[in-house]
């Protein structure tokens, strides 16, 4: 029996849930925006009425209000967000314990075992779901149904707003196949270029390329999105509540100007380290690989990884390994817009443990200090709040001699 799997996605979420309180607005072109005044002045999300003009998530401001000048700008609620968040899931809840969130307005149910409850239906119970969220919170949602997760949210994504697309494994070749393949969940803008090189543009493409050449090309990733493309997908829906770890933790900044010099540079991802090191270290994790995207004022991006020596979860051997990669990657006194630091490869710091047991690290003791004195900021961050203590001048003494004390 194939499951009965939906992907819901609550349509042009901030903004709709903006409206609620705004209905005057509702056939006026209007956007939720970041900063007008700084440079974070992106569009995060639009009205119907503005997307007839072309406006897009994601670019600048001016670039929306050049497309439409009457753009009403509203700015961004993020609690009321994440309260509307909550009630939308707590709908989905009466239909299924299968739950699993995919951002703040999407989210997976598996159907499969309480489908029978409500009609039998899949179709139909994803339009009384629909339904239900609309009447009770005024909002819109658009739901795909499917056999597994990936072919689901392609549904969702297929027909908008308000709307109940079925891909089963009987019309799915029709439906999903002729679809670009950067549709496909995972597939990146990195990815596509490859792909792109070798004639592959569609999801069909993708299918019938060779699975051997894929990973190949991609490593284990080019095998995983073959099975993505063939409906071989099988990865469960968690249940609601159950803590999922998460695979990347990643902190970005654009700045209010370009930075040039290198002091510059090196304040700003030490800041970005100390805010991935906080949530690696509340998720209990460690990163085995640091990724650093440095972007241009022409949005020209650079992007790096390098694996860390030994698995860590602390700000300053995430930053001295960004660092590395920026010496190496960056023309010195090059402008630079935002950076970007991710960890991956993350594993459970009791695992780390082990490997760092199995390697035996020529600095244990010292790493073991950093990482205490960090948790003991976050102690103090978590009971005074997040200013109450901050790491000052950390960067340039950072790169004085490894003897030197580490200052927080």
């Amino acid at each position: 029996m194939n499951r009965v799997i939906y992907h819901c996605d609550c349509n042009s979420f901030y903004c709709s849930v903006e409206l609620l309180f705004r209905p005057e607005l509702r056939a006026t072109p209007t956007a939720v925006c970041g900063d007008p005044k700084s440079r974070h002045g992106i569009i995060l999300a639009k009205n119907e009425p503005a997307k007839k003009f072309g406006v897009r998530t994601a670019e600048p401001i001016w670039q929306a209000k050049q497309k439409c000048p009457g753009l009403v700008l509203l700015p961004a609620h993020h609690d009321l967000y994440r309260e509307y968040s909550r009630k939308v899931n707590a709908i989905y809840d009466r239909f299924t314990d299968l739950i699993e969130p995919f951002g703040i307005d999407e989210s997976w149910l598996d159907v499969t075992g309480s489908l029978h409850l409500f009609g039998g239906d899949p179709h139909a119970l994803a339009d009384r779901i629909r339904d239900t969220v609309r009447e009770e919170l005024g909002l819109t949602i658009s739901v795909g149904v499917s056999f597994n997760k990936v072919f689901a949210k392609l549904g969702s994504d297929y027909k908008k707003p308000d709307a109940t697309t079925v891909i089963s494994p009987g019309n799915f070749k029709d439906i999903v196949w002729p679809l670009p393949v950067t549709d496909l969940l995972f597939v990146g803008t990195a990815a596509a270029k490859v792909l792109r090189q070798y004639g592959v543009t569609t999801i069909g493409g993708l299918a019938a390329f060779d699975r051997g050449t894929l990973t190949e090309l991609l490593g284990k990733q080019g095998g995983q999105l073959w099975e993505y493309a063939n409906g071989l997908e099988h990865g469960p829906v968690a249940r609601a509540g159950t803590y999922t770890p998460p695979k990347s933790v990643g902190n970005g900044e654009t700045f209010p100007r370009n930075l040039i010099r290198r002091d510059e540079v090196a304040r700003g991802t030490v800041m970005l380290a100390d805010h991935v090191a906080i949530r690696l270290r509340r998720h209990g994790m460690k990163a085995s690989t640091v990724q650093l995207t440095i972007r241009d004022p022409n949005f020209k991006d650079i992007c790096r990884q390098r694996p860390l020596p030994v698995p860590t979860n602390t700000a300053r051997e995430l930053y001295q390994a960004a660092m590395d990669i920026l010496d190496h990657s960056w023309k010195s006194g090059a402008p630079i817009r935002a950076i970007t630091l991710t960890a991956h490869n993350l594993i459970p710091e009791a695992e780390a443990a082990e490997q760092m047991d199995l390697f035996q690290s020529a600095e244990p003791k010292k790493r073991e200090r950093v990482e205490t004195l960090e948790r003991t900021m976050d102690a103090i961050r978590s009971k005074y709040g997040r200013d109450a203590v901050t790491v000052a001048s950390l960067a340039p003494a950072w790169a004085q001699d490894e003897d030197d004390d580490v200052p927080f």
